[in-house]
């Protein structure tokens, strides 16, 4: 008898002690949950304010966690998912109904976007990225109301491209880019399909670096397939900005692995330069010029100098022609004696031979 109220007083104690490790089990999912989203926050992240809309309808795109006062570029692509990315480009998204907004002090942004139908089917997302600076981008899940829908290729069929040569840069500098013309060449590299499916119309990225800056991408399209086990050979444009000059890095980049980088050397653009320092001497020139013939004209003169000047400037009277001087060999006056003539004068006898002038003479 003495035992069971000893027993009886046990009981509640574990009983006591089992509800505290179940209340404590049953906490530690709710404080565990705060931590699971503060580290899903770290990074961008983007929120919709509606998940489906069809066509011409608007939609608010809300944003945090990005970089202070980046350029964001605010598209609706198909063929997309957030893990799979953006299959195709942007080549799959609707750019001419693209949205562009800069994010605040914070990182924050909030943009209206018009629903427009992608180029491609869905399953769709919006797509958001910068679009200068170092690449960060997010995708969140979106339908397209009435949009047609198909199925993601397999992983396994999209094809692998590998670089098989050294890259190399192609072209030369003209005479505009001596004057400062956008710097041009063609990146030509080789690459091989080591998936076991064709690559159609691969798209790539062009991204140009220049010092301890981030490459700035653009896509560029090849047109043409890449077979299985195959290899082509593919020629890029690459341009930089106008009058760029020094040491540059070209990169290669296929989905989100970078196949290739090449440097490039720009020189000075000197044909700039020329034309500053002839300006800066002609313009000074010409102003002189210009000033000295200013100073000339209201600057005051003599007296006499006016009167002469004046003199100068009055119209002369008319004058008589002047007589047509004789020609000399026709004058009296300058023949030689030996040669001088003269006229017989009208009342003077004709002359008469040696006879008849003895008998005149009474000879």
């Amino acid at each position: 008898m003495t035992q069971h109220p000893g027993v009886g007083s046990r009981v509640p104690a574990t009983l006591l002690l089992l509800l505290a490790v179940l209340l404590a089990l049953a906490a530690a999912p709710v404080t565990a949950a705060p931590t699971a989203q503060a580290a899903d926050g770290d990074g961008p992240s983007v929120t919709l304010s509606r998940k489906e809309a069809g066509k011409g309808g608007e939609i608010t795109v809300k944003g945090g966690g990005w970089r202070s006062e980046a350029l964001l570029m605010l598209l609706i692509c198909g063929r997309s998912t957030p893990e799979r990315g953006v299959i195709g480009g942007t080549n799959s998204c609707a750019n001419a109904d693209g949205r562009a907004v800069t994010t605040d002090k914070k990182g924050s942004f909030s943009k209206k976007l018009s629903v427009a139908e992608p180029p491609e089917p869905c399953p769709c997302v919006v797509h958001v990225a910068t679009v200068t600076g170092e690449q960060a981008l997010f995708e969140a899940v979106f339908t397209v109301a009435g949009h047609p829908t198909a199925p993601l290729p397999p992983a396994a069929d999209e094809g692998r491209l590998a670089v098989l040569a050294t890259t190399r840069l192609e072209g030369g500098s003209s005479l505009l880019t001596w004057f400062g013309a956008p710097p041009a060449r063609q990146l030509v590299f080789t690459v091989g399909n080591l998936g076991p499916a064709p690559v159609e119309d691969p798209v790539f990225e062009i991204g140009t670096a220049h010092g301890v800056y981030a490459p700035q991408w653009e896509e560029r399209q090849w047109r043409g397939t890449v077979a299985p086990g195959g290899k082509a050979q593919i020629r890029l444009p690459v341009e930089l900005s106008a009058g760029a000059h020094g040491d540059y890095q070209v990169s290669l980049r296929y989905g989100t692995k970078v196949l290739a980088e090449q440097p490039w050397g720009v020189s000075r653009p000197w044909g700039v330069t020329l034309f500053w320092v002839l300006l800066c001497l002609v313009v000074p020139a010409a102003f002189f010029r210009i000033g000295m013939a200013v100073v000339d004209k209201v600057r005051p003169r003599p007296a006499g100098l006016v009167a002469r000047h004046a003199h100068r400037t009055r119209t002369p009277a008319a004058k008589a022609p002047p007589a047509p001087a004789a020609l000399p060999w026709f004058t009296q006056d300058s023949a030689p004696p030996d040669i001088r003539c003269s006229a017989p004068p009208e009342n003077r006898p004709p002359p008469t031979t040696k006879g008849q002038a003895w008998t005149r003479n009474g000879g």
